[in-house]
């Protein structure tokens, strides 16, 4: 029995636990939901109720005054409001998602969700954000239960045919262009070290320090130039004929090869 239970936790099968509470941290019915809410103490994730003011709050596309709004402008005045809440967020520790709602219900428009590295982050989080305002407004904050943004949003909005449109009760997540989110996002990856040039030692440290990216480049360069001289003298014979030019997929077969004997040399 307990094994059922446990399978069916946070399902539509379970009658107990409401399985949207439980997916998105935000349930239609509120309070006055049958299914109990089973709010976290702790959890990495943290949601800001309703904490965006989309400048197009009553009628997609127009202002208040009932003028049209360019959706530029519109993109504009969110992506300030990301990068505002991001660098204040990002204080506290390690982001690893910052999701904001593009939904229209009452019980997900302008929900701002922000996962940390780690769960003492978003309890430091937690606490400094209580009783703040912005904009304003008063800062609702509490921990959720989203872990997994996979199973919170909505697939056919991002693959732009979902027909319930913003009051569906899946997040629909309002993007940011690529260059904002490089420049967030981008120094935490800078932080961490690429597999992908694991065989050339002290590569990260050097250009953690330097910040140029053609010093990186030179470097990679020359230990490749390097590992190309060492294998073609300890290549055989057959080698030494001129070859024949090459396919990507030989090319990357044998960089493979070669960064496999750097590796068992160091």
């Amino acid at each position: 029995m307990a094994e059922h239970l446990a399978s069916i936790f946070g399902t539509e099968k379970d009658r107990v636990n409401c399985p949207f509470y439980f997916k998105i941290g935000a349930c239609r019915h509120g309070d006055r939901c049958s299914r109990l809410h089973n709010r976290p103490t702790i959890s990495p994730t943290l949601l800001l109720s309703n904490m965006y003011q989309r400048p197009d709050m009553i009628t997609p596309g127009v202002d208040a005054q009932g003028q049209p709004i360019d959706p530029r402008k519109i993109q504009e005045h969110f992506e300030d409001f990301y990068e505002d809440i991001f660098e204040e967020l990002s204080k506290f520790g390690e982001i690893e998602c910052l999701n904001v709602c593009d939904n229209l219900a009452d019980h997900m428009i302008g929900n701002v969700y922000v996962q940390f590295r780690e769960e003492e982050q978003a309890a430091a989080a937690l606490h400094a954000l209580q009783g703040r305002f912005y904009s304003g407004r008063p800062i609702i904050v509490e921990f959720s239960p989203v872990t997994d943004f996979r199973e919170a949003t909505c697939r056919q909005f991002e693959e732009n045919n979902c027909n319930r449109g913003g009051y569906c009760n899946f997040m629909h997540v309002k993007l940011i262009g690529r260059e904002l989110r490089n420049k967030l996002f981008g120094r935490y990856r800078r932080r961490s070290r690429s597999r992908s040039f694991s065989p050339i030692p002290h590569l990260r440290s050097r250009h953690r320090r330097d910040g140029d990216r053609d010093y990186r480049r030179s470097y990679i360069d020359r230990d490749y130039e390097r590992s190309r001289r060492t294998h073609s003298r300890s290549s055989t014979s057959s080698r030494s004929r001129t070859p024949v030019r090459e396919g990507s997929k030989e090319r990357r077969a044998r960089i493979e090869q070669w960064n496999r004997e750097r590796e068992e040399n160091q």
